[in-house]
């Protein structure tokens, strides 16, 4: 097995643990962060009584909320794909990422031998091939974001329609000549209406029907420029392991074993997300708003025709705050969840390699027999 497929596999593998462990608080942050909240109270354009309330409370609060209205369904709306999109994109990424850091490390080698250079690769190099590879990543895998953020936020964007739906209603019943209990039954009717079963299929169709096979790569722009994301965080856990690796002196019957503990894996794979996290939310924000279902019958701060329409309206509607809804949230859940999936891999790594050399040294016994 090359190199390159099992660190593929062990991405795969670590990511699919972080995302089961970590699921809940990104359903909640989703949700926070497609949130419409305006800054002012106008006249002109101004948000429905709906728009302008945020979501309240903690993320503690909100996920107890969220438990205690969805069950675990709702927690963990949109899991599979999810799943799915997380094996995927792990397992992606780190092929392409350690395939293209074999080829960098191997002319940083060559550039030593040519007299030019320590043989090491630069902090420059490491952003490019994470660059590359978040690249690919995100062209191959972005559909599968787009079904998980849609199903995350269902319920939230059904419910919002139902509210402007009742307001339609009880203004054209204002004017009708009804009685007051027949207002309250209609209305107590159209509250009644819960949100259809949404599925996978139905989430697809749905993105389908809206933009076409073109609704499947919504949000690429800010989500290709995020890419710098990952780059920035692989550029740092990358350097600090080789600085804590440069200051630790090799043991003398193995020269060459300089490996990290799980525990320091995980911490500076936390120190990495953190950085990385704080650095580009923004754009995350505006990912998640295009991918989110468009509020049907809502005001124009709702809805969003592509990246810089969607920027312009946060700005003018909501200001920098809307730029960093539940940024906390994120970052206990992005920096916990990459310092899981840190870890796990390199443990997977470690373990692959170690069924590897059980085997070599079992054929060598058996060929020599």
């Amino acid at each position: 097995m090359s190199n390159a497929v099992l660190n593929g596999l062990a991405g795969a593998g670590g990511g699919i643990i972080a995302q089961i462990i970590t699921y809940p608080l990104q359903t909640v942050n989703t949700r926070q962060q497609t949130e419409r909240t305006a800054k002012t109270k106008s006249k002109t354009n101004q948000p429905s009584s709906s728009s302008n309330r945020g979501t309240g409370g903690n993320t503690l609060v909100q996920l107890v909320q969220l438990f205690q209205a969805e069950g675990l369904g709702g927690l963990y709306s949109g899991l599979k794909p999810s799943l799915l999109g997380t094996a995927a994109s792990q397992g992606v990424y780190y092929y392409f990422y350690q395939l293209f850091k074999n080829k960098a490390e191997a002319r940083a080698i060559a550039r030593k031998n040519e007299g030019r250079g320590d043989g090491t690769v630069g902090m420059l190099s490491w952003l490019v091939v994470a660059a590359i590879a978040g690249s690919l990543n995100v062209l191959l895998t972005i559909p599968i974001w787009v079904l998980v953020t849609r199903m995350q936020t269902h319920t939230q964007a059904e419910k919002k329609i139902m509210e402007a739906r009742m307001e339609s209603a009880r203004r054209e019943m204002s004017t009708a000549n009804l009685s007051e209990s027949e207002i309250k039954a209609k209305l107590a009717e159209l509250a009644s209406q819960k949100p259809r079963p949404y599925g996978t299929f139905l989430a697809a169709s749905e993105v389908y029907n809206e933009a076409g096979i073109r609704g499947f790569w919504k949000g690429i722009i800010p989500t290709l420029v995020m890419v710098c994301n990952p780059s920035i965080q692989f550029m740092i856990y990358e350097t600090s392991v080789k600085q804590l690796q440069s200051k630790r002196p090799s043991i003398k019957t193995q020269p060459n074993d300089k490996k990290l503990s799980a525990l320091e894996v995980f911490l500076l794979g936390a120190l990495a997300k953190l950085s990385a996290t704080v650095a580009t939310y923004p754009l995350l924000v505006v990912k998640s708003r295009l991918q989110a279902k468009q509020e049907i019958g809502r005001d124009v701060m709702s809805r969003y025709t592509g990246t810089i329409d969607a920027i312009m309206k946060m700005i003018r509607f909501e200001g920098l705050h809307g730029f960093y809804k539940g940024m906390g949230t994120k970052i206990v859940q992005s920096v916990f969840a990459a310092s899981v999936l840190f870890m796990v891999k390199e443990e997977l790594v470690k373990f692959f390699l170690f069924i590897a050399r059980k085997r070599h040294i079992r054929a060598i016994k058996s060929r020599d027999r």
